[in-house]
């Protein structure tokens, strides 16, 4: 009689150890992961009012304390892995799905409950802030942000979202 039971506790082990999916979806239509909405572009291109999305964010994984915004461009080598703006906001209630505001563009003064983490990396080509909106001029870049929920320093799930090329 053979014995599995090693290479199960292996698997278990294996699969134990991975980042749960979190569930992320844009809270209003303007935003379709196609194509940046009009006037949500930089300022230099004639963004009027940039923001990030509105988000609804589910599936948050118990003892998650906060989420973990990284906003992206992906064909800049600069500016993609949290280039456009590292923002973290603190969970407080536990209803889901639980709806994030935006943040606005090109500014530091962010809603309650956020926090900056990292502040995008390009102030020298348009304002800076928190988040530096789509701002390659219509070039056709690929926006995304990754959303993570933590608990400290722990990343308890992950996710991919793309915002749409610009």
């Amino acid at each position: 009689m053979k014995l599995y039971l090693l290479p199960t506790l292996s698997l278990a082990a294996l699969f134990s150890s991975n980042v749960f999916a979190l569930d992320v979806r844009f809270a209003n239509d303007t935003w379709n992961g196609v194509k940046i909405p009009e006037g949500q572009q930089c300022q230099k291109f004639g963004g009027n009012n940039p923001a990030t999305p509105k988000w609804l964010v589910s599936d948050i994984p118990a003892g998650s304390d906060s989420i973990l915004f990284e906003y992206s461009d992906r064909d800049s080598e600069k500016m993609n892995n949290g280039g456009h703006g590292r923002i973290q906001y603190r969970l407080d209630a536990t209803d889901q799905p639980l709806e994030i505001p935006s943040v606005p563009g090109h500014s530091f003064d962010l809603p309650q409950g956020f926090s900056l983490v990292e502040a995008h990396r390009s102030p020298g080509w348009d304002k800076a802030g928190a988040y530096m909106p789509p701002c390659s001029g219509g070039k056709g870049h690929a926006y995304y942000v990754t959303v993570k929920t933590l608990q400290g320093d722990k990343v308890t799930a992950e996710t991919v979202i793309e915002l749409g090329t610009y």
